[in-house]
C-alpha cells in the first residue's frame, strides 16, 4: 500500500475512532448529569431499597425506573464512591432531574446504610403498642425505652396521629401488622414510621369510600376493627362485626344492650398484666375503655388489625345478633336475646363452665 495511502486511511481511522469515543464519552457525561432528560418535566418515581439489595441491584432498578441510561456506568460511580455507605433501605422518592450524586443523596437514610446490620421482625396482628414494642426491642431494633419515648413524643406527619397526645395509645390501630427489615439500633421514630406509612399505603380509595358510606370516620373503623381482632379469629370477624354494630346502631330492644358493646378485650387493655377471668370487681373498673360502663367504642383502638379484620369492620355480616359467647367447642355462639344467652351461659356447653 502506498504509504500516502496508509497515512490518510490510518487518520481516518484515528479521526473515526476519536468522534465515537467522543460521542460515547457525551453519552454517559450525559447520563452523568441528567443531560439526556433535560428539557422534559421531571418525572418522580419511588425506588424501593430492601437490605438484600446491592449497588448491583440498585442501579438496575434505577435503570427500570427510568432514571438512569447505563446501569454499569452508575455502578462503576457506585462502587468508586463508595455509595453502599450512603445508599440506605426504604422507598425513596426520585425524579428524573437528578445526576448521580444527587440519586445517590436521595437514597440516603438516617437509619441506616446498605452495610448497616438488619434484622427481620414480624409483627403479629392484633397486637398492641406496648406489644410492638416489646417485640422491636427484644429483636435489637432499639431499647424499649427508647421506642416507648418516640412513641410518646415523636412527630408523625399523618393526619390520623395525634401529635398533642404524649401517650402511646395514639398509635394505636397504626402500627400495622407484617413483616419487616430494621436496622439493628435504628432510630426509634424511623422504626415506628415504617409501621405507620405501611398503615397509610392500605387506605386506598376504596377503602375510604366505604368508612365514609358506614357513617363513621378512620379511627372508629379501625377502633372497631381492633376489637373484632382481640375477640376472635379470622373464622367469624364478620359476624363479631355485626354484633357490633346492631349494639351501635340498633335500638337495643332485643334484651336492653342500649348501646353497651361489653366487649371484655376493651376492659382487659386498660387492666395490662391482668390474669385469669374478668371478675365482678373488674366490671366497676372506671376507665372509658370500660364498655360494661360506657356505651359506644372506646377512645382509642385497642390493638393493631390486620386487613382481614379491618375489611370485617367495613363489611359486617346482616344478622340480628345481639349476644355471643364461646363454647366448649371453641367456637362463638350468636343469639338475638338475652334470654338465648343467658340459657347458653347457664348451661354446660358454655366455656366457663
Amino acid at each position: 500500500m502506498h504509504p500516502l495511502l496508509f497515512l490518510l486511511l490510518h487518520l481516518i481511522f484515528v479521526a473515526l475512532a476519536s468522534a465515537l469515543l467522543g460521542c460515547a464519552g457525551w453519552l454517559l457525561f450525559s447520563d452523568f448529569c441528567s443531560f439526556n432528560r433535560a428539557g422534559s418535566p421531571p418525572v418522580e418515581m419511588v425506588v424501593e431499597v430492601s437490605s438484600e439489595d446491592t449497588v448491583d441491584t440498585v442501579a438496575d432498578k434505577l435503570k427500570a425506573a427510568g432514571l438512569i441510561e447505563y446501569p454499569w456506568f452508575f455502578k462503576l460511580y457506585a462502587n468508586v464512591t463508595h455509595a453502599e455507605e450512603k445508599i440506605g433501605m426504604g422507598s425513596h422518592a426520585l425524579n428524573t432531574d437528578m445526576d448521580y450524586h444527587a440519586l445517590v443523596l436521595g437514597m440516603r437514610s438516617s437509619a441506616g446504610n446498605m452495610t448497616a446490620e438488619t434484622v427481620q421482625v414480624t409483627i403479629p396482628e392484633g397486637y398492641t403498642v406496648a406489644q410492638t414494642i416489646a417485640v422491636l426491642a427484644k429483636n435489637g431494633v432499639n431499647t424499649e425505652a427508647a421506642l416507648t419515648e418516640a412513641a410518646q413524643t415523636a412527630d408523625f406527619d399523618y393526619d390520623f396521629i395525634d401529635n398533642e397526645s404524649q401517650d402511646i395509645s395514639r398509635l394505636e390501630g397504626f402500627l400495622f401488622p407484617d413483616t419487616y427489615e430494621f436496622y439493628v439500633n435504628e432510630k426509634p421514630a424511623n422504626a415506628l414510621n415504617r409501621l405507620i406509612k405501611n398503615f397509610n399505603s392500605k387506605l386506598d380509595d376504596e377503602l375510604l369510600a366505604a368508612a365514609e358510606a358506614k357513617g363513621y370516620d378512620l379511627k372508629k373503623i379501625v377502633t372497631i376493627a381492633s376489637l373484632i381482632e382481640r375477640e376472635t379469629d379470622s373464622t367469624d370477624q364478620a359476624r363479631i362485626s355485626s354484633v357490633i354494630y346492631n349494639r351501635l346502631d340498633g335500638p337495643g330492644d332485643k334484651g336492653g344492650t342500649n348501646g353497651l358493646l361489653q366487649v371484655d378485650a376493651s376492659l382487659l387493655y386498660a387492666l395490662p398484666g391482668h390474669e385469669g377471668a374478668i371478675t365482678q370487681s373488674d366490671l366497676e373498673t372506671d376507665t372509658p375503655y370500660n364498655l360494661y360502663k360506657y356505651p359506644g367504642l372506646p377512645p382509642t383502638p385497642i390493638a393493631n388489625p390486620g386487613v382481614a379484620a379491618i375489611d370485617a369492620a367495613l363489611q359486617p355480616e346482616e344478622t340480628g345478633y345481639y349476644y355471643y359467647a364461646l363454647g366448649k367447642d371453641g367456637k362463638h355462639h350468636y343469639f338475638e336475646t338475652y334470654n338465648e344467652h343467658l340459657n347458653f351461659v347457664n348451661s354446660s356447653e358454655y366455656y366457663g363452665n
